[in-house]
């Protein structure tokens, strides 16, 4: 087997943060991963790198500025406050405001980051990072144990180099937020194998195919319980080979996700650590710059062991390793069998009862061979970093702002809120459909009645990753309607500049808030007498003997 050049990035620090008591995910995995990989001695046949953590003006290169400034700033003591008692950022019980969330994202983020200049800087064949693929985190709004997507920020550094990024998730749960980020364009095409029906996140239908520029570029594979090793061979190897032809990506991004492993706590399916390992050893064989990252995986021995083993196929060694664990400092975890191994169950394969794993592999072949040919990029230079990073800003950006900033800032946040709560207490009636940030999915759950606008209300709905149930997120907040997905409705329209004038179409005039109609009728009359009726009293005509006037108790 050829040799490959593996970058591996691990920061001592990710084992150290917890997301609460009783809370199934546990960051403590990844170190016991990276126990496992230093005893069985692979650290000597990688290069092996600390990552630079990722700053808030990098994380915000796919999510919101509010959103990152919130999760810098949020503490198990002022969540409630700052997420308005549960109703923005972190929703539900899925997602707590630990101790360090945002040191815990900017290591996942970094290490994918950096992962991706090492593979666009030809460095390294294959990068691995076994904190990042944390694939269900949204634009604005953490998910299913995600906060910061560091899988969307990784592909968009590699797309910075190449044409056209392949990802493609293993994880049990369908990689809804890296297929909302890139649903609208064929420069990245996902590919996600995943548990469909009654299962977190509820979407992944091989009906989302993408949209607009972006049709046919999205590849869902929806699996039922049960999946064994063979199953999945049989669907996985077919569907990627199709589309390494087609597409012909230029780098492949693989989320490693182990809820899939038999035996997980939060996953379904019933396969083996090789099967698992498999995906792997397949894309390996191709040839093309690989970038590994981890997921979802809530036993933790089994997590460990799966990202030991997949790290050695990685360096083309599987076969040469002890399937006897050698001692580590985490040796008793892996009780009672001790060996580099996960065992299969006795679980029925429900995709061959009723046939639905030929159909699921037919129809998904049948939309590539849709796909004409691999989409064309114009070539152009990349930048090597960011102007204001060439220029020197960046180191003068902390304590730059002077009084006047402050002031100016100051006024423009007032500005904005008083112009939010004056247009949350009015009816909007224009048709124009609302330009948000809302990725499309979202969208397509609403269609399907999970985000309803009920009599200026919105009831929101939210899957738990925890027990796949849906719940409602009422919204508290007057004046914030407009973070809400499709709070506004399709026919909605966020208003940052409100004026009290408004179009009748009974009367054809012009009407300032509840007033009778402006007799002028024309916007610029309107505009010369200041935005004033007519008969309005100006100021000098009113009488000078007014502060004569008696004033009731």
């Amino acid at each position: 087997m050829s040799k490959r050049r593996v970058a591996y990035y691990y920061d001592p620090d990710v084992g150290s943060y917890t997301y609460g008591l009783g809370h199934p995910m546990k960051p403590h995995r990844i170190r016991m991963a990276h126990e496992l990989i230093s005893a069985y001695n692979m650290l000597d046949k990688m290069h092996i790198l600390k990552p630079k953590r990722s700053s808030p003006e990098t994380m915000t290169s796919f999510h919101t500025d509010e959103y990152v400034h919130f999760l810098s700033k949020v503490t198990p003591e002022t969540a409630e406050e700052l997420t308005f008692h549960g109703t923005r950022f972190l929703v539900g019980d899925d997602n707590p405001p630990f101790e360090g969330v945002f040191e815990f994202c900017s290591i996942s983020a970094g290490g994918s980051i950096e992962a991706a200049n090492r593979i666009t800087s030809g460095a390294a064949d294959i990068a691995i990072n076994w904190a990042g693929g944390l694939h269900h985190a949204k634009k604005r709004e953490a998910s299913g144990f995600c906060y910061i997507n560091d899988i969307v920020l990784g592909i968009l550094e590699l797309l910075r180099t190449y044409p056209r990024v392949l990802y493609i998730d293993i994880d049990c749960h369908h990689g809804d937020g890296v297929e909302e980020a890139f649903y609208t364009t064929d420069r990245v095409m996902t590919c996600s194998f995943h548990k469909y029906g009654e299962y977190f996140p509820g979407t992944g239908t091989q009906e989302d195919r993408g949209r607009g520029k972006g049709k046919g570029y999205a590849v869902n594979v929806p699996l039922k319980d049960g999946m064994t090793d063979e199953s999945f061979q049989s669907i996985f190897e077919p569907i990627i080979a199709k589309i390494l032809e087609v597409y012909q990506p230029s780098a492949v991004v693989l989320q490693c996700g182990a809820d899939s492993l038999s035996g997980d706590k939060l996953g379904c399916f019933n396969i083996s650590m090789q099967g698992h390992a498999h995906c792997v050893q397949f894309l390996r064989k191709y040839d093309i710059p690989l970038i590994l990252l981890g997921g979802g995986g809530y036993t933790v021995k089994n997590v460990a062991r799966a990202w030991a083993y997949e790290t050695a196929c990685a360096l083309g060694i599987e076969d040469t390793i002890d399937p006897n664990l050698p001692w580590n400092e985490y040796f008793e975890w892996f009780g009672p069998r001790y060996r580099l191994e996960v065992a299969t169950n006795n679980m029925e394969d429900q995709n061959l009862k009723d046939g639905s794993l030929d159909r699921v592999r037919i129809t998904a072949l049948e939309q590539l061979r849709e796909l004409q040919s691999a989409p064309s990029v114009q070539v152009q230079d990349t930048p090597r970093e960011s102007l204001g990073h060439h220029l020197g800003f960046e180191k003068e950006r902390r304590g730059s702002r002077n009084e006047l900033d402050e002031r100016l800032a100051q006024h423009a946040r007032l500005v904005y809120h008083l112009q939010e709560s004056d247009s949350a207490s009015s009816v909007t009636s224009d048709d124009e459909s609302w330009d948000s940030d809302e990725s499309s999915s979202s969208n397509r759950r609403q269609t399907r009645g999970t985000s309803r606008l009920r009599n200026g209300n919105v009831d929101r709905k939210r899957m738990s990753i925890l027990n796949n149930h849906y719940y409602d997120i009422p919204v508290n907040e007057e004046g914030f309607e407009h973070y809400d997905i499709n709070a506004l409705g399709k026919t909605g329209k966020r208003r940052y500049f409100y004026s009290g004038a408004r179009w009748d179409d009974r009367y054809q005039e012009i009407i300032l808030g509840q007033s009778k109609p402006y007799g002028g009728g024309a916007l610029a009359d309107l505009m010369q007498k200041g935005g004033k009726d007519s008969d309005v009293a100006e100021m000098d005509d009113v009488d000078e003997d007014w502060d004569d006037m008696p004033i009731d108790p």
